[in-house]
């Protein structure tokens, strides 16, 4: 919002809960369900153009609940794109829709879809990005972005999940931490949907395409996250479980919390005990030269906004 703001685009934004901050900025905000079509046809009357970040994210819950959000939602805002006669629709998705449990080195967007996911957000995020890059046509023109692990300051998710984990005395790498993964941060994630924005129209060379986005420097898991926890003034990261017991453990309590504690979610899961210790990192060579994407912001630059930003909210 603020890079948009920035650039003195008149931005509207549909989210389920209220955002005065956004309104500082001058947004203009709705508030509605993405089941709602009448909402989102209110909020998007008057623009040329939608980016579709909504979605049910997590690693648990209700099946019919993250198909309703990220299946029948998107649904819904390809059909209200072609209802306005709105051009350009540029979707987030997520690496893990080609994520089948092994490393990925280096892999580029000639990766399928694995036939099985080990959770419902890759899985529903996966059928979601499909729809999306068969809904571009002349008249409306789609990209799927594939932005991975992203985090900075304000991070509602990764960062406090780390550090609360950290604090709580439940923080463990599974394996040894060396594998390599790529994360984005914030100010680049936003960049590149900004950079598919301005590329993008029916003949583009993005046009019904999906692209992976990250940082472009791969690092290893434990140095990834003992760097959040630098930042959050937090000790390393030093204790360990072996791939397998994560993954036994998350089968055990993904069995438990499905029959007995739905309401809760595990403290591991096979897709996280998974993700925790394989490598995913990301050929860019796509997004580099068909959408101009290159990350400005460093990880070092990243992680010392990080540490500041924390910082000045511990003095708050």
């Amino acid at each position: 919002m603020r890079q948009l703001c920035d650039r003195g685009y008149a931005v509207h934004t549909l989210s389920r809960s209220d955002y005065p901050k956004l309104r500082e900025l001058g947004v203009i905000t709705f508030q509605a369900d993405l089941s709602n079509r009448a909402g989102l046809a209110e909020a998007a009357t008057g623009c040329d153009a939608v980016i579709h970040t909504a979605a049910k994210t997590g690693v648990w819950g209700n099946r019919h609940d993250y198909e309703r959000a990220n299946i029948d939602g998107t649904h819904n805002v390809i059909r209200i794109c072609g209802d306005l006669n709105i051009r350009r629709l540029v979707y987030t998705s997520s690496p893990s829709v080609v994520f089948d449990g092994h490393d990925e080195e280096g892999i580029d967007e000639t990766t399928p879809y694995p036939a099985h996911y080990l959770a419902d957000y890759p899985r529903t995020k996966a059928i979601a990005e499909k729809a999306i890059l068969a809904a571009n046509r002349k008249a409306l023109a789609t990209v799927s972005l594939r932005p991975h692990l992203i985090w900075g300051p304000d991070d509602p998710n990764l960062v406090p999940r780390v550090l609360a984990r950290a604090k709580a005395g439940k923080l463990k790498l599974v394996g040894n931490g060396e594998n390599r993964v790529d994360c984005t941060y914030i100010d680049n994630a936003a960049a590149a949907h900004l950079n598919a924005l301005d590329k993008l129209h029916p003949e583009a060379a993005c046009a019904g395409k999906a692209y992976f986005i990250s940082n472009g420097e791969p690092i290893a898991m434990k140095d990834l996250l003992n760097r959040i926890l630098a930042s959050g003034n937090q000790p390393p990261v030093n204790r360990q479980v072996s791939p397998g017991i994560a993954y036994g453990a998350g089968l055990i309590l993904e069995w438990i919390h499905r029959v007995l504690i739905p309401s809760t979610e595990p403290i591991m899961t096979r897709f996280v005990a998974r993700q925790l210790a394989t490598s995913h990192w990301f050929n860019l060579d796509a997004a580099r030269c068909d959408l101009g994407y290159d990350p400005a912001i460093s990880l070092a630059e990243g992680f010392k906004r990080l540490g500041e930003s924390l910082q000045s909210g511990a003095d708050r």
